[in-house]
């Protein structure tokens, strides 16, 4: 039931993030398209979209924390084979099992300077300055919940290599 939870969570954070590519995308294109519009009819049809620009980096950011812990899971996060293809199995679970560790301890320390942030961005109300002005700690909500999932996946890899005695993560033509 954990497991289910879990994956369900990550497949949400990947949608999330794919909806965000997608939603940069629309804006893009629709700024790009009012650029146009312009260029061919002058300046009585010369449109803006108000803080695009702001959108479309928020959109980045969430698209880019979000992916994170569904990438990990599904084994698409770029790794380094040199050293462990030449290493036996317990060497490299071994191996594994210390680089998800690290790996948790600094997402788990990232995401707790990065809830700091938020909670200045919410405590002062700092503003986005663009003509739309946001609140920063909404789009900084996506980089916490990111990099806060990021240590759970890394953590549930963890446990998950470690209740089966071997590496879970290494390419299966490596073995």
């Amino acid at each position: 039931m954990l497991r289910r939870f879990l994956d369900g969570l990550y497949l949400t954070a990947g949608w999330i993030a794919a909806l965000s590519i997608l939603f940069i995308c629309v804006i893009v294109t629709a700024q790009v398209s009012l650029n146009i519009l312009a260029r061919i009819g002058g300046p009585d049809l010369s449109f803006t979209i108000p803080s695009y620009a702001d959108f479309a980096g928020f959109a980045l950011a969430t698209a880019s924390f979000m992916a994170l812990s569904y990438t990990l899971r599904l084994g698409g996060h770029i790794r380094v084979n040199l050293l462990i293809q030449r290493l036996s199995q317990g060497p490299r679970w071994l191996l594994e099992l210390t680089t998800l560790a690290l790996g948790a301890a600094m997402a788990g320390y990232a995401t707790y300077f990065a809830a700091s942030l938020l909670w200045e961005s919410w405590h002062y109300g700092d503003m986005s300055t663009g003509i739309v002005a946001i609140p920063l700690w909404i789009p900084q909500l996506s980089m916490v919940g990111g990099l806060g999932l990021l240590t759970v996946a890394l953590v549930d890899t963890f446990v998950e290599a470690l209740i089966a005695r071997k590496p879970i993560l290494a390419d299966e033509g490596s073995e």
